[in-house]
């Protein structure tokens, strides 16, 4: 295995130099590399959501440079950290026994260590239980640094052929039918893209609970086994992808659902949207607001705008004469 002295881009941490008290070391195919020790601070690491190869750079370094690293199943995150060279200690931290560890992993902050969270796969604390240590470190006085990399929900996003301006994460939905209908309802208004994780045997009792809220027309698409070798998007409407998962699939899943059309707002609401964006915006920037929020043209909103304009101008010209004059019109 071929040797280097630093890092792939020479990276050089706050924290100086690694120690000789461990090698702090990385590999990236026949290559070896020395990193430096990571700042001390609580670092959340992002890790490879299926395909491996996803890691980061500077993922790997904070994870060679790190003096422990805390995961949710160590099996899990041991085979990563054998992939790459990595030999840093692992701790068990999950939503089991973080009452336990997550002491544990203060102290260390407390002692000056470099702690690094990750989770089994993709993005830290994004619906697991990683908030309530990165919460205690903060009250706690310490520095947290993100290493930001795959997440499950940003790949079914940009995958999915979905309006991508205005998004919404809602997680997991209830288990139950009853409650998962009522969180549908709660958010079937919502004019944002919305991302659902979903496991796979809940997925056809899910679709068919989306059908009920939603419609059957209602765009969605269903993303599975991301970024590995059996890879799915199932794009349509509701019903035309229910029908695809009749049977359970395997692999994780993420459900993108368009959003919910722009409500007509009446004439009123429409003058009113654009007599308050006219406070502090120009004519065309006012028109593109309103027409996002209600769907209008934007053309024509942009025609209202500029009347509204010139009609609060001149009243307020008609009002500085009639102050010049005294308001005395007899």
């Amino acid at each position: 295995m071929a040797s280097k002295a630093g890092s792939p881009h020479d990276a050089t941490g706050p924290a100086g130099p690694a120690t000789a008290s461990r090698d702090r070391r990385f590999a990236i195919g026949t290559n070896s590399f020395t990193a430096p020790a990571a700042e001390p601070a609580l670092h959340i690491v992002s890790t490879p959501i299926g395909n491996l190869g996803d890691i980061t750079v500077r993922a790997l370094e904070t994870l060679a440079g790190c003096d422990l690293v805390a995961c949710e199943d160590t099996r899990v995150t041991r085979v990563l950290m054998e992939r790459y060279g990595l030999s840093t200690h692992l701790i068990a931290y999950h939503e089991h026994n973080a009452t336990k560890a997550g002491p544990k992993l203060l102290a260390a902050l407390d002692e000056g260590k470099a702690v690094a969270i990750v989770s089994d796969a993709g993005t830290p604390l994004i619906s697991d239980p990683g908030y309530r240590l990165v919460g205690a470190a903060v009250e706690a006085g310490h520095k947290v640094i993100p290493t930001p990399g795959a997440s499950a929900m940003l790949a079914a996003l940009v995958g999915a052929g979905l309006p991508s301006d205005t998004i919404l994460f809602a997680g997991f939905l209830p288990p139950k039918k009853g409650a998962r209908l009522a969180r549908l309802e709660e958010l079937k208004g919502v004019s944002a893209t919305t991302v659902f994780y979903e496991s796979p045997r809940r997925l056809s009792a899910t679709l068919a609970d989306m059908i009920e809220a939603h419609g059957p027309d209602h765009r969605v698409c269903v993303a599975r086994e991301l970024t590995k070798r059996f890879e799915t998007f199932e794009r349509g409407t509701l019903t035309e992808v229910a029908e695809r998962f009749s049977e359970t699939p395997k692999g994780e899943i993420v459900i993108v659902l368009a959003p919910a059309e722009a409500r007509q707002a009446d004439a009123a609401d429409v003058e009113e949207m654009l007599r308050e964006a006219l406070y502090d915006m120009p004519v065309s920037a006012a028109a593109a607001h309103v027409a996002k929020r209600t769907g209008g043209d934007r053309k024509a909103l942009y025609k209202q705008a500029l009347a509204l304009r010139k009609t609060s101008e001149g009243g307020r010209r008609a009002s500085e004469g009639g102050e010049d004059n005294g308001g005395d019109d007899t």
